[in-house]
């Protein structure tokens, strides 16, 4: 196997790059999220039937988690990044050139499949950190790709609004191939001899997953948690399309900005970790997640609610997943791409379930449907929290964590 070996640290200029780089990355599977009801008029659909394409493109990101991250493990990580992110720009292109449906739709998902790029520099910047520090770069690298998360719908939308929905796309593919040359130069070689085929290194996963009850906890509380995060972003969308707000897209995408406070506030649950608190951090996220949907329920009529309901879902779901990040990347430091790949490939599941389900919720039963299928989601991820908690103070030497 492929051991690390001890880091002298990775420094705040380097940590930023990561964290900016993520976010810039990741940012590429959002943009749709805002302009669902522009590019569903665009092609002759009814916005609630373009949610498909939020799931589609998870969906992708998902199998990209699955069948590439992993080769982080074996691989000159560097220039893995650097393919990946070639094929993202063209992917972006292909979307600005959609003629039709079909078209928009396969190209998302190849571009959520090549966007698994964010994944491998998460675990490379863990990899170059101290031991001591860890919590903390992970803390700032994940803030990075967060606010990419938030801020690219509000890119999307200002964008949008100024010059149409493709614009957009042939924006976002300057901004890769920027990233492209920067990475290229910036990024330390790692250059490894494999000691894997690529099926064994693929079953590995399960290996992983079976060896550490950890790193099978943690990927369900992302599940659910990232199924709540996405419920809730895609089914804004129709809410705030629609009386009483009918907000443009530059307005909806404006709501990025108040997600993006609650990552800043979240950042600090890596230092936390790091400390030792992170069973307290957890627990204090997985409530809060399904009090944020009693308040989004109000935000149907009041936008005070809804403001401070996004805030609130945003901190305790970004919080979480920095928590869950912490643990895991201290289970097996020589698999920590592959250990990713586990945790995230069920991350992004979530998300994909919870996009399908806000289609589904808002055309059964409007925003109320979105908030009660929100807060089954929460409510479920509190349950195992809480089942966890118990295990954990039922045995003499716990591994839950």
């Amino acid at each position: 196997m492929v051991m690390d070996t001890p880091s002298p640290g990775l420094s705040r200029g380097m940590a930023l790059l990561f964290a900016v780089s993520c976010g810039a990355v990741i940012g590429n599977i959002y943009y749709s999220q805002p302009l669902l009801a522009v590019i569903a008029h665009g092609f002759g659909q009814s916005a609630a039937s373009l949610g498909f394409v939020v799931t589609l493109t998870q969906l992708g990101y998902a199998c990209g988690l699955l069948l590439l991250v992993p080769l982080g493990d074996v691989l000159d990580r560097r220039r893995l990044i650097v393919i990946l992110l070639g094929c993202s720009a063209l992917a972006l292109l292909a979307v600005a050139l959609s003629p039709g449906l079909v078209w928009f739709a396969a190209a998302c998902v190849a571009l959520g499949l090549c966007t698994c790029a964010a994944q491998l520099l998460v675990p490379f910047a863990a990899s170059l950190a101290a031991e001591r520090e860890r919590g903390r770069v992970v803390g700032t690298v994940m803030s990075g790709l967060l606010l990419g998360i938030l801020l690219a719908r509000t890119f999307s939308g200002l964008v949008a609004q100024l010059g149409g929905w493709r614009l957009v796309y042939w924006l976002a593919a300057a901004v890769v191939v920027l990233f492209t040359a920067i990475l290229a130069s910036a990024l330390p070689g790692d250059s490894r001899k494999p000691p894997l085929r690529y099926r064994a290194l693929l079953a590995s996963l399960l290996t992983l997953a079976r060896a550490h009850p950890a790193l099978r906890l943690r990927a369900l509380y992302g599940a659910l948690a990232f199924a709540c995060f996405s419920l809730f972003w895609t089914g804004l969308t129709f809410l705030l399309s629609q009386p009483p707000y009918a907000y443009s897209e530059a307005q909806i995408g404006a709501f990025g900005l108040v997600g993006a406070a609650g990552t800043l506030a979240a950042s600090g649950a890596g230092r936390l970790a790091d400390r030792g608190h992170g069973r307290l951090v957890t627990r204090a996220c997985c409530l809060g997640i399904l009090l944020s949907f009693g308040l989004l329920w109000l935000g149907g009529q009041w936008l005070a609610a809804l403001l401070a309901g996004v805030l609130l879902l945003d901190v305790c779901v970004q919080a979480l997943h920095i928590s869950n990040q912490s643990v895991i990347y201290a289970l097996a430091p020589e698999a920590r791409s592959r250990i990713t790949t586990v945790y995230l490939v069920g991350y992004f599941l979530g998300g994909a379930l919870g996009s399908g389900a806000a289609s589904l919720a808002y055309a059964g039963a409007g925003w109320l449907g979105v908030c009660l299928a929100g807060a089954v989601f929460a409510g479920a991820l509190l349950a195992l929290c809480l089942a966890a908690r118990l295990r954990e103070e039922s045995q003499t030497a716990p591994c839950w964590n």
